[in-house]
This record gives structure tokens, C-alpha cells and sequence, in this order.
């Protein structure tokens, strides 16, 4: 026999059912993923005491820290099961699902909220038709120097996981849509619905909401400089405010 990994597992057969937690031994190889652990368990659903159960549900798309779909609490913390590796990873190893977003089942959730929020502010460069337009607008380089990591976001949830302003009680939006306010109204031709972001993100959860703990700028796996983006969208829409103001 050689050397095995333990494994705990939060599961939920339903979005109304108990959670309860399953543990698993896992055969050891070098760099080995999560992942990859998760998928000896659908080949071979037995816990570690050898009671045979169901495959465990999660979701996953890329397998290169892309797409933002397997992201889960591992131990203790969120972050892509696809890019976590087991060498690296305290043991036993736990994993749950994200706290901050509906239970579908197992480690699966829903993350709907985050996308209706980007639909709310906007988040996208509207153009019209589908012809060729040619050459778009040029950015100057010191934007583009700063706006590339912004267009990182995939939208994955660490950063509402750990916020504690995300959550059922609140309608805060969440640090990743605000930073897309910010990238997008810098873009020449994102910026002509730049005052449309900012009132979206003056409205109820919008940028008020924030309570400036910081968390999501240290568990964004992208480190996606978050809390600059809020700032800077603080003073924007500061500025928006008085605009209003003096119009009416």
C-alpha cells in the first residue's frame, strides 16, 4: 500500500438538504491537484472506512486557473481547485463549498448574483453591429499598464467569499464588479456609458456598501489590485455626485 492522502468533503444532496461531511483516502502522486483527487473519487465513490457513496458533485472547465469554475474553500481558504496542489496543502485536506452562494449540490454553487451584477454595471464594451468596424481606439500605455490586470477577473468568487459585506443579508455587489466599472470606463470606447456604471454602483449595494476590509485584494488568485479600483471609483463617484447635484 502506498502513501495515501485524507481527504474531508462537506457535501449537500440539495440545495434544502443537510450538509454532512464524508472523508476519502486519496493514493498520493507527485503534483497532484485537487482536481485530480475529486476525479479518482468519481472513478472510485468509497470512504476512507470503505462504505461505498456517490460521486462528488463540483464543477470545472479549464483546468488553468481561467475560467474561475472550480473555485472552493480549501482549507479554510478560496481558491482553484484546478491550481491547488496537494504538495503544497496542509493534511488532511478540507474542502467545502463557497459559503457566500447558494448550495446547488456537494461543492457546486451558484454563482448567478456575480453575473447579474456585471449586467448591472455594464460590465462589457458595447459596439454596434456586427461589421467590421476596424482598427479600434488606441489606450495610451500607462493606462494599459494598469488596465491589464483588471481584465484578469474571471469572475470567481474568492474575492465575495472573503468580503464580509458579501453576503445573503447584504445587497453589496462585491469588489469584482466595481474593478470592472473601473476597467471598462477606461476603455475610449467603454467610457461612453461611464456615467451609467457609476450611477449603477451609486445605487443600493453599490460602492457605499463597502466596508474597506480588504480581504479580497489578498485572496485574489489574479492579484487583481482591488482596493485600488474601489478607491479610485470612490473618488469618481464622488465627482458623479456633485455633477447630479448641480444639475438639479
Amino acid at each position: 500500500m502506498g502513501e495515501k492522502i485524507r481527504v474531508r468533503v462537506k457535501r449537500q444532496d440539495s440545495p434544502e438538504a443537510p450538509a454532512r461531511w464524508e472523508e476519502f483516502d486519496i493514493p498520493y502522486r507527485k503534483n497532484l491537484n485537487v482536481i485530480a483527487m475529486l476525479m479518482h473519487i468519481q472513478k472510485n465513490p468509497v470512504l476512507a472506512n470503505g462504505q461505498k457513496t456517490s460521486p462528488v458533485v463540483y464543477e470545472c472547465n479549464c483546468l488553468e486557473e481561467v475560467c474561475g469554475a472550480c473555485t472552493m474553500v480549501i482549507n479554510g481558504k478560496p481558491q482553484q481547485a484546478c491550481s491547488a496542489l496537494v504538495d503544497q496543502l496542509q493534511k488532511p485536506i478540507t474542502l467545502e463549498p463557497l459559503s457566500k452562494f447558494p448550495v446547488l449540490r456537494d461543492l457546486h454553487v451558484d454563482r448567478k448574483k456575480m453575473f447579474e451584477t456585471l449586467k448591472q454595471v455594464k460590465g462589457w464594451v458595447q459596439i454596434d453591429g456586427t461589421y467590421d468596424l476596424g482598427p479600434g481606439p488606441r489606450m495610451a500605455p500607462e493606462v494599459q499598464e494598469w488596465a491589464y490586470p483588471l481584465s484578469r477577473c474571471m469572475t470567481c468568487g474568492c474575492c465575495a467569499e472573503a468580503c464580509p459585506n458579501y453576503n445573503e443579508k447584504s445587497h453589496f455587489m462585491g469588489p469584482a464588479a466595481i474593478s470592472q466599472v473601473r476597467l471598462f470606463n477606461a476603455h475610449p470606447t467603454g467610457a461612453m456609458q461611464k456615467n451609467e456604471r457609476l450611477d449603477a454602483i451609486m445605487d443600493k449595494g453599490g460602492i457605499s456598501d463597502c466596508g474597506n476590509a480588504q480581504n479580497c485584494v489578498q485572496v485574489c488568485p489574479k492579484e487583481i489590485p482591488l482596493t485600488t479600483s474601489i478607491g479610485d471609483m470612490g473618488r469618481e463617484t464622488v465627482k458623479r455626485w456633485f455633477s447630479r447635484a448641480l444639475r438639479s
